[in-house]
């Protein structure tokens, strides 16, 4: 580990311990400023001159502070928080650390309600020189985009559901979409999932896909059907005539793709299809 050269506020700091209090231990940077570990996360294998690794942040009072808690999310990075407390000037929500992350009111979107999840950015307020989330995050995403290109698989986080679709975080700098009448299988907000680049807009926006574009239809949701199949002892109670709702569900794709499927695994000889269900063969 190395020391660092100065205290970061939002981010995990290697520091070195400097002295003993009542209070708890301070910890120093190379810089000469140091920074109270409180006595609650100090435990005896913490001795003079050890190196400590800790995240910073702000206390009620707003005083700089080490913690050996790690948050959901540092500085500028992102996450689904849970909304643990509504003020007049803004809500608080819960990042995994004893004092709750303030969004105040002009960093959202809609008003925020206890229970809610929000997806935010940890952000440092300039006016108030504190750690704080947005939900606003039109303007952290990168519209040129590098290194993308059509059918190039990326890592995705689903931030927002929109009357189009799903709204993403595309490789934790851009902004993806994936549209609602191509999604077979259960999507939530926070959830980290690997996408396929379909197209790049004009406009520095990505269009996505689940399943890799270019692929024959039938073709990849054949393999999934047959997967299935093993794993079930070659047997599941569906066919043509299941209902579509039921399909979207167990198999992840639409009821027109699953009956292709079927047909094609059958042309291949490797299911039968009986009123009573999917047989495997062999």
């Amino acid at each position: 580990m190395k020391q660092n050269e100065y205290l970061e506020l939002g981010l995990i700091n290697c520091l070195r311990v400097d002295r003993h209090t009542p209070h708890g231990i301070f910890l120093m940077a190379l810089d000469g400023n140091d920074v109270l570990l409180p006595q609650a996360y100090v435990t005896q294998t913490m001795l003079e001159d050890d190196l400590l690794e800790v995240f910073l942040y702000t206390d009620s009072e707003d005083r700089l502070i080490a913690t050996t808690l790690k948050p959901h999310a540092m500085l500028d990075e992102f996450a689904l928080f849970e909304v643990v407390d509504v003020a007049p000037f803004g809500a608080f929500v819960n990042w995994g650390l004893l004092k709750d992350l303030m969004v105040p009111n002009m960093f959202q979107k809609e008003p925020f309600k206890v229970g809610d999840k929000r997806f935010l950015k940890v952000v440092y307020d300039e006016r108030t020189h504190r750690l704080v989330g947005t939900e606003k995050l039109g303007d952290f995403f990168e519209k040129r985009v590098k290194g993308l290109a059509p059918n190039k698989e990326v890592k995705i986080i689903v931030i927002a559901k929109t009357p189009l679709g799903f709204k993403c975080l595309v490789e934790d700098k851009y902004e993806g979409l994936i549209y609602h009448n191509e999604i077979f299988q259960n999507v939530e907000i926070g959830d980290t999932r690997t996408a396929f680049v379909k197209t790049i807009r004009k406009d520095g926006n990505i269009d996505l896909s689940l399943r890799k574009p270019g692929t024959k239809s039938g073709s990849g949701t054949g393999d999934i059907v047959l997967d299935m199949l093993k794993e079930n002892n070659g047997i599941m109670p569906y066919n043509y005539k299941s209902d579509a709702e039921l399909i979207k569900d167990v198999f992840g794709m639409s009821k027109k793709e699953f009956k292709r499927s079927l047909t094609l695994l059958q042309e291949a000889g490797k299911i039968e299809v009986k009123d009573t269900g999917i047989y495997i063969k062999g």
